[in-house]
This record gives structure tokens, C-alpha cells and sequence, in this order.
């Protein structure tokens, strides 16, 4: 039995719909969730660097070392520069004084507090604003009325004064602020790639379009310590505090719901698409770096696909969401195949198709050994041993020994029946026991089309194309309907389950989901197809055999996000879901990706032919075997773990030593 709490209808949606076969399985929430009722960190994280609090340890860190050297000295180099242009127009002295007083700061701002002066005339914003705080619960100063005006002189002196505020301020919004703007602007973009440095670009961010705009007399900078944090009786507010530039747990940060790394990558991908068809004679860049750009691309895609299906199932019934669980969930690997089969069509060359099944054969190893492996070594790691569902990974398991034995049956029939083939044979006289050696034989059952084999592999290509599918639809249906009960999944919140339904404000509409899901497709297939053209100076020039790309590179990197979740389901001790996330994907290779791409080839001949040679064949019966007696006894350590992964290793080894295919 396993009890998952939900903080609403739709969460409980998206939990049950992780331990449903054939769907696909997503790790971060699809509805937004307070900030108040998040932990601590996900709370600092989304902090804007205004609030003051009791400092835990020593501010000179390693990160914040390795911000002065590669952030601190030019930022405040810029300020020292700007500052005597501002002196010497007269008019901008207060902002001279205040590119001097930023100078000190940015060079070392931790430990620093800016904060902005509130005098008589900003009496409603002291009522409102909060100010200098010992804790994340705002202290708010009393601060006495403000003396009435008492004479027109004062009114003079006051409008004077405002008079050259405002002069001031055109020359600083003329001479200082562009050039600082630019700067800034630099250091927040080159602070928030990296993820882990973003508290420096909020930093950044804030000083640019806070401090900067401020009246240059109001802003005062002060060395913060425990005796200013709990007696100071300043009329100020806190305007920007840092104590660290760098975060380790920054790695959740997410915008909107997505995750940070998915949100800096799509850049990437319009860069990749924008250049990638504008140069097509390579002047900017090689070959190589489109390739690399192209499929690194494909992972922030993948992430909005999975993503997207989530939001749409967990807020459709069953009917939708097995739909578009079936008809996207195989996208990204699916845009790659058939753009790589049309290329190696219109360039007439069967290297191609080649590349195809080595990816093909790559996810599936990679998903049976390389992803359980992983996710139970570190899931072993932290919980010791780890338990699971053995009836439901044998559910699984028996699915994957159909799949592996349906999609190698052609190339097991054509081992049978195939004519072999020599490349070279040499006689040697004398010699009756052993009267010829041959060199490089492989079985031919495509040397004609009037070879009675290739007549025979045909039919049973499509035979297996249709029992395949048809064998994935009754897994749905006993693990969704007649047998549900295997999962014995039960969600409650906590209070009494959601009856109510509960108060929650999804990421992502169903609408934009789907939008989402057609936009990421489709700039799928775009980088899909600058990978295709790119490829071929790897593969011709390239000292690694053309199997070992296509198994590691071409088949591992779309699958990324979906590892990535295994490991977040291991490190929470749900094992179950680490094992389910290999297991589904390689189904779906066998089950649905490939007989839609015989299906594809049938309305379109590229010529796919369902045949797969040694190496693929053995290395996948071998792994499905190995998998199914690991998980028979229903738990895991990190030594079986190990065990998977060390077997992953050697069938790579063996890949990157192996021969390059004839056609390539």
C-alpha cells in the first residue's frame, strides 16, 4: 500500500497519473503553491533580497570570493569611473557621491544593507513600506508627524531644491545611468546562466531598477551586525541585502512553474534554429556545433512536452489524458527518427537507418539498465534498501521481455534464413580442413526483393508492428481497469481528502498546455533536422564508431528530463516511480515507436527495415534478462544499482570499440 499526500484535486490527479502504465511520469507540481507553505529554502530562494536577518556564520564564503573576482572589481571599477564625469558637470554631485558610495558596496556587498531614508514627506509610504527587519516578519519603527510648514521661505528653499533635484537627475539619466544600466544588465545575465550565482543577477536586477532611480540623497549603505539588526531606531527602509552569491539549492528554482535550467536553455533554442538555417554554408560555425547546439536543444523541448502532458492529464479524465500521454509522449524521439530516415532517404545513403536503430537500441538499454541503475544507486545511497511493487514491476517486466522479443523476431528470422556474405574471401592452397578464410560476413536477406527470406520478413515485420501495439493496449487495460488494484495507490491531503476540491491556481491552462505542446513540437522537429544535417561530419570524421554516438549522444540526451525525475522520485524513497520511468519509456520504444515508424515507412518508403544487427540483438536479450532477475525480490540497494550500471558501462565499451556499420 502507498499513501501519497496531494496538496489539491489537481496534484492528486497529477500522483495518480505517475503510477498509471503507459503514462508518463512527472515529478514537479502543475498547480502553483503559496509561498508561505513552501519549506524555507524554496521561500529564500524567491526572496527580493529586502529583507535583513540574523547573519548564521561568516559572510567571506568561498562563492562570495569568487564573485569579487568575477563580478565585484569591474562593477565597482564602472561606478569609479562614472563618478568624476558626474563631479565635473556640477549639476550631478549628489550622484557622484552616490557612484561612490555604490563603488564601496558592490565590491563586497554582503554583510551590507541599502536602504533608503524616510523623512516627513514620504509619510505614506513609512505607513505602508516595511523597514529595517530582524526577521522575515516585517518590524515596523514608529515614526513621529511630520512639523507643519510654517513659512512661505521654506516653501521657496523646497521648490529650489526640487528645481535641481530634477536637473540633477537629467544629467545622471543622461551621463551615468545608460552606461551602469548596460553593466548591469551584463552582470545579470552572465549571473542568472550559471543558476546557482542568481542571487548576484537579483542583486543586479534590483540595484538597476530600485537603487539607481532613487534620489541620491535618500540612500544611505550600512555594515549590518547583530547590534544593528536588534537596536537600530533609523527612520529607514530596507531597500536591497545580500548575504551570499552563490546557492546550491537554486537548482529548484523555477519561474512560472518551470525549472530554471529548462527556462535558461530556450534561448538556445531559437539561437540554434535562427543560425543553423541562415548558414547553411557554415561561415559563423562548424558542422560540430550546430550538431552540439541542436540536439542540447532537444532537452529544454523535452522538458515542455513532459510538462505539458502532465498539465493536461492531471486536469482531463482518463480518456484525455491516455490520449496525449500516447500521442506526445513519444514526440521528441520520434521527430529525430523519422527526419534522420528521410535524410538518409533523399541522400541515398542506408547509414542513416543504422543511426536510427543504434539510438533506438540505446534508449532501450539505457532505460532498462542505466536509469534503474542510477536511480538505485542514489536512492540506496541515502535510504539504505528500498522496496517496491514487485507484482507491478513484474507487470513491466512482462511487457519488456514481449517487447524485445516481438521487435528482434525479424532479425532473429533473418539470422535463420539469410544468406551469408563475405566481403572477401582468400583460398589458401594446401589446406583441406580450412580451404577458404572470409572476412566481414554478415547474413543478406535484402540482396533482392525476389529473395524468398526477404518475401518471408516483410509480412512478419508488419505482423509484429500490429501485435505490439495491440499487446500495449492490454497492459493499459489490466493495469488501469480489470487490475488496478496491483498499485493499491492512496492519496489523501492530510485533512480528510479533497472533497472541497480545494483553492488552487494551475501553471498551465489545458489551452496553453496544448499550445506549448504544438510550439515545442514543432521547434522539435527543427532542431531534429539541424542534428540530421550536422551529423555526418561526426560520423566521417570521427575516431568513435558511429554505434557509440548513436547509442550514448543520439538516444540518452532527449531522455534527460525523465532521468532526472527518476532520481527525484529515488531520493524520496519511491522507488516504485524511479523503476517505472525506465520501464515505460522502453515500452514505448518497443511498443509504439517503432511500430510507427514501420507505419510511416509503409506510406512513405525510406526503406526501414526492421532488422537489427548482432550487437543490438544480444546486448538487448542480455539486459531484459538481467533486468527481470534484479527485480524479482521486490527491493533494491545501491550494489545492485552498481550492478546495472557496471553492465551499462561494458555494453558501451563494446560499442565504442565495435566497427562502424558497412553503410557508414
Amino acid at each position: 500500500k502507498t499513501t501519497i499526500r496531494a496538496d489539491n484535486e489537481v496534484e492528486a490527479h497529477r500522483e495518480a497519473n505517475n503510477y498509471k502504465f503507459g503514462f508518463r511520469k512527472w515529478k514537479g507540481n502543475v498547480t502553483e503553491k503559496p509561498i508561505e507553505d513552501q519549506s524555507d529554502i524554496i521561500q529564500e530562494l524567491h526572496s527580493d533580497l529586502s529583507i535583513v536577518k540574523p547573519q548564521e556564520g561568516s559572510v567571506a564564503t568561498f562563492g562570495n570570493v569568487v564573485y569579487v573576482i568575477f563580478f565585484g572589481w569591474w562593477i565597482s571599477l564602472i561606478y569609479l569611473l562614472i563618478c568624476p564625469v558626474m563631479f565635473l558637470t556640477i549639476l550631478g554631485v549628489p550622484y557622484g557621491k552616490l557612484c561612490l558610495k555604490m563603488a564601496w558596496y558592490f565590491i563586497w556587498p554582503f554583510g551590507k544593507s541599502i536602504e533608503k531614508v524616510i523623512d516627513g514627506a514620504d509619510g505614506a509610504e513609512k505607513d505602508s513600506a516595511p523597514l529595517l527587519m530582524s526577521t522575515p516578519i516585517p518590524v515596523r519603527i514608529a515614526v513621529p508627524e511630520p512639523p507643519a510648514q510654517k513659512t512661505s521661505k521654506h516653501w521657496v528653499k523646497k521648490s529650489l531644491y526640487h528645481l535641481q533635484c530634477r536637473v540633477s537627475t537629467y544629467v545622471w539619466l543622461l551621463l551615468g545611468f545608460p552606461v551602469l544600466a548596460v553593466v548591469h544588465s551584463l552582470a545579470c545575465v552572465l549571473s542568472w546562466l550559471p543558476v546557482f550565482t542568481i542571487p548576484v543577477a537579483k542583486m543586479n536586477a534590483r540595484a538597476l531598477t530600485v537603487v539607481l532611480l532613487m534620489e541620491p540623497e535618500d540612500i544611505q549603505i550600512h555594515m549590518l551586525d547583530t547590534v544593528d539588526i536588534y537596536t537600530c531606531e533609523c527612520e529607514s527602509r530596507v531597500v536591497l541585502c545580500c548575504y551570499h552569491a552563490f546557492n546550491v539549492y537554486f537548482y529548484k528554482y523555477t519561474v512560472q512553474g518551470i525549472n530554471i535550467f529548462a527556462l535558461n536553455l530556450l534561448p538556445l533554442v531559437f539561437i540554434t534554429i535562427i543560425f543553423g538555417y541562415a548558414d547553411r554554408e557554415h561561415n559563423l560555425c562548424s558542422s560540430e556545433t550546430k550538431f552540439a547546439t541542436a540536439i542540447t536543444s532537444i532537452i529544454p523541448l523535452s522538458y515542455y512536452i513532459g510538462m505539458g502532458i502532465a498539465s493536461i492529464s492531471a486536469q482531463s479524465n482518463f480518456a484525455v489524458g491516455a490520449v496525449v500521454n500516447a500521442t506526445f509522449g513519444s514526440i521528441s524521439e520520434m521527430t529525430f527518427y523519422i527526419t534522420a530516415l528521410l535524410h538518409g532517404y533523399h541522400t541515398g545513403t542506408k547509414c542513416y537507418e543504422e543511426i536510427v536503430k543504434a539510438a533506438l537500441t540505446g534508449t532501450l538499454l539505457g532505460c532498462i539498465l542505466f536509469v534503474p541503475g542510477i536511480c538505485m544507486i542514489i536512492g540506496g545511497i541515502r535510504h539504505s534498501e528500498q522496496r517496491f511493487n514487485s507484482r507491478s514491476a513484474g507487470v513491466s517486466s512482462a511487457l519488456l521481455f514481449i517487447s524485445v522479443g516481438g521487435v528482434f523476431a525479424p532479425t532473429i528470422f533473418s539470422k535463420a534464413f539469410g544468406n551469408l556474405v563475405c566481403e572477401s574471401c582468400t583460398n589458401i592452397p594446401g589446406n583441406g580442413s580450412v580451404p577458404f578464410v572470409c572476412k566481414d560476413c554478415h547474413y543478406d536477406t535484402f540482396s533482392g526483393y525476389s529473395s524468398v527470406p526477404f518475401s518471408l520478413v516483410v509480412p512478419l515485420v508488419y505482423t509484429v508492428s500490429v501485435l505490439l501495439p495491440a499487446a500495449y493496449l492490454i497492459g493499459l487495460i489490466f493495469t488501469l481497469k480489470t487490475h488496478s488494484h496491483i498499485y493499491d495507490i492512496h492519496i489523501s491531503d492530510g485533512h480528510g481528502g479533497h472533497a472541497h476540491g480545494g483553492h488552487h491556481v494551475v501553471h498551465w491552462s489545458r489551452l496553453r498546455a496544448l499550445g506549448v505542446l504544438i510550439a515545442a513540437t514543432i521547434l522539435m522537429a527543427c532542431c531534429a533536422d539541424l542534428c540530421t544535417q550536422n551529423i555526418e561530419p561526426i560520423l566521417t570524421h570521427s575516431f568513435i564508431s558511429q554505434y557509440f554516438i548513436s547509442v550514448t549522444v543520439l538516444a540518452m540526451v532527449p531522455e534527460l528530463p525523465e532521468i532526472v525525475n527518476g532520481i527525484q522520485f529515488a531520493l524520496q524513497n519511491n522507488i516504485s516511480l524511479s523503476l517505472e520511468v525506465g520501464s515505460c519509456i522502453a515500452v514505448q520504444v518497443c511498443m509504439i515507436q517503432i511500430p510507427l515508424l514501420i507505419l510511416f515507412n509503409a506510406f512513405y518508403d525510406v526503406g526501414f527495415v526492421l532488422v537489427f544487427s548482432d550487437i543490438h540483438l544480444w546486448a538487448s536479450i542480455f539486459s531484459v534478462i538481467l533486468v527481470n532477475y534484479i527485480f524479482m525480490d521486490g527491493k533494491c540497494d545501491y550494489f545492485q544499482g552498481t550492478a546495472l550500471v557496471v553492465v551499462y558501462l561494458i555494453l558501451l565499451a563494446l560499442y565504442f570499440f565495435a566497427p562502424s556499420p558497412r553503410s557508414c
